[in-house]
């Protein structure tokens, strides 16, 4: 499996260490060593967005509903979100980014890959041009970030969270096969719990296990997944940096104070979120199509459900029929209502492809 020839890249994934909460620090210095979250309050149903360090030793984690952070931690400071802030600094570290590659992948606003395999600053040096990046980024921007440095994105993804906060990890091609050895195997993109589980069950808890099966036999276990599994242990990743991102879907979503509590109360929603919506796909250029529409439903007990169905122009109509088909799997009161849409891209070749799809 080691023979299989892969591009030589020298990937750099940069993380910064709880962004939303590190730049609320940084503007108000006095909050330093204390435990805060950036979300929303715990009497109006708010939901964590970021928590510090310090609050992670309580338990305190990112999507967790605002009133259990504050249980598990009685002194969280909770700090509303200043989104407008985020994205600033944000742009800040792309502006470094954009210096040493033009080959920069945004994941989000507090992460990106980037392709350094031509650069010619630091001596062309991946692990200097990575320390380098994260000195500017503590001196201009005032926050730390993270570092994995290796051959492909899954590797480097990884070793981003080895040596956090404010650290860096190296893996060079010859020390790939030791690092993936001893790697849990749901470090892998894709394996949670439950497929976790299922091969705990079978005895592959790490990256060597499955170095135990060739790929045909993994795939006759796990399924057409299982070659995903496989090759990633094998440290066989050749997916690119693209550095232009292009949108899948656009969607807004409401958390309410309080509980819709029938198919009526959520169908009064809808007229809103549609406007919501409408506002954001109007900043869209005109190389997508809307192929599909969806609904998104969190009830009570924060158990949710998803409906999808093909549609390219959406109505209310429409949102009302898939919003009703989503209140009746549960029937229960709901805390969360959204909707949005899927997008075709007609600048990506597929995409022009799947305008003939059935």
């Amino acid at each position: 499996m080691n023979s299989v020839p892969q591009p030589s890249r020298k990937i750099i994934h940069i993380d910064a260490d709880c962004f939303y909460a590190a730049v609320e620090v940084r503007d108000n210095p006095g909050l330093k060593g204390k435990p805060i979250a950036v979300g929303g309050s715990a009497t109006r149903r708010g939901v964590i967005a970021t928590a510090s360090y310090e609050a992670r030793k309580f338990g305190v984690r990112s999507a967790m509903a605002s009133a259990t952070a504050v249980k598990r931690c009685p002194q969280l400071i909770l700090v509303p979100g200043r989104m407008s802030v985020y994205r600033e600094a944000s742009r800040q570290m792309h502006e470094i980014f954009s210096e040493y590659t033009n080959l920069v992948e945004p994941l989000s606003l507090d992460e990106a890959f980037l392709d350094v395999s031509d650069c010619k600053h630091c001596r062309g040096s991946a692990t200097l041009i990575a320390q380098e990046i994260r000195e500017r980024i503590a001196d201009k921007i005032g926050i730390t970030v993270s570092a994995g440095i290796a051959p492909n994105k899954f590797i480097a993804k990884v070793a981003s969270d080895m040596n956090k906060p404010n650290g860096q990890y190296v893996v060079t091609p010859q020390q790939v096969d030791d690092f993936l050895q001893r790697l849990p195997v749901d470090r892998i993109w894709g394996v949670g719990k439950v497929t976790a589980q299922r091969l705990e069950q079978k005895g592959v808890k790490t990256c060597g296990d499955v170095r135990a099966y060739d790929i045909f036999q993994f795939v006759q276990e796990f399924g057409q997944f299982g070659e995903h599994i496989h090759k990633l242990a094998h440290g066989i990743d050749n997916r690119a940096v693209v550095s232009e991102w292009r949108r899948k879907s656009v969607s807004v979503e409401h958390t309410y104070d309080q509980d819709l509590p029938d198919l009526e109360s959520c169908l009064q929603k809808i007229p809103a979120l549609i406007d919501s919506l409408q506002t954001r796909l109007q900043r869209l250029d005109d190389d997508y199509r809307i192929h599909n529409c969806f609904v998104k439903m969190k009830f009570f007990d924060f158990n949710q459900t998803t409906v999808e169905r093909q549609l390219t122009a959406p109505n209310y109509g429409d949102y009302a029929m898939l919003c009703e088909e989503a209140w009746l799997r549960a029937k229960v009161p709901v805390r969360l209502l959204g909707l949005g849409v899927r997008l075709l891209d007609l600048t990506d070749s597929g995409g022009q492809m799947d305008l003939f799809d059935g």
